[in-house]
């Protein structure tokens, strides 16, 4: 338990360390909150074909209302804090990519739910798109990662055999 705990923390600090990095920003950040951004207008083009996408900005063309998609809502650090519990979490390699692949899918896929839900919230109630964006989608997407989290450490519990030492067969005396 203490290996698991040192671990994670020791991964969260070099990952959030390394992600305020103003090259990991210019060359990674950045680009994939464009990205979320494309993404999310996008999506909110099949209910509202007006919405566009500029940077990290999506807004409506049609009322001007807009949202931009700030540090701490493009799903990067929870994708950080999956990582570091799945590299923590003790298991084969093939185990640990498969986790990660899958878990930054539904981590980024939640997020792309929240920023679109918070686009249309936003022209809707303005009081109602701050109490979801300040705290209920903060919270959901930490759960969401613990979920994803404690899903795939439940898989692997139950697909990976870990043979103990004193299960180990035992050669052949002579």
């Amino acid at each position: 338990m203490t290996r698991f705990f040192l671990v994670f923390l020791s991964v969260q600090a070099v990952l959030f360390g390394m992600e305020m990095l103003a090259p990991v920003q210019a060359a990674v950040v950045q680009p994939w909150t464009g990205l979320v951004a494309s993404a999310s207008a996008a999506i909110i083009q099949f209910f509202d074909p007006s919405a566009i996408s500029h940077g990290r900005v999506v807004q409506s063309a049609q009322s001007g209302f807009g949202i931009s998609i700030e540090p701490g809502c493009n799903g990067v650090e929870a994708a950080i804090v999956l990582l570091a519990a799945v590299l923590a979490f003790p298991s084969s390699w093939k185990m640990k990519l498969w986790g990660l692949g899958l878990g930054f899918m539904a981590v980024q896929g939640v997020n792309l739910l929240r920023v679109v839900s918070l686009f249309f919230l936003g022209q809707w109630n303005l009081q109602v798109f701050e109490f979801a964006h300040l705290y209920m989608w903060q919270a959901l997407i930490m759960l969401d990662v613990l979920i994803v989290w404690l899903l795939w450490m439940r898989y692997v519990a139950r697909h990976e055999k870990r043979v103990s030492p004193a299960k180990q067969p035992s050669a052949p005396t002579a």
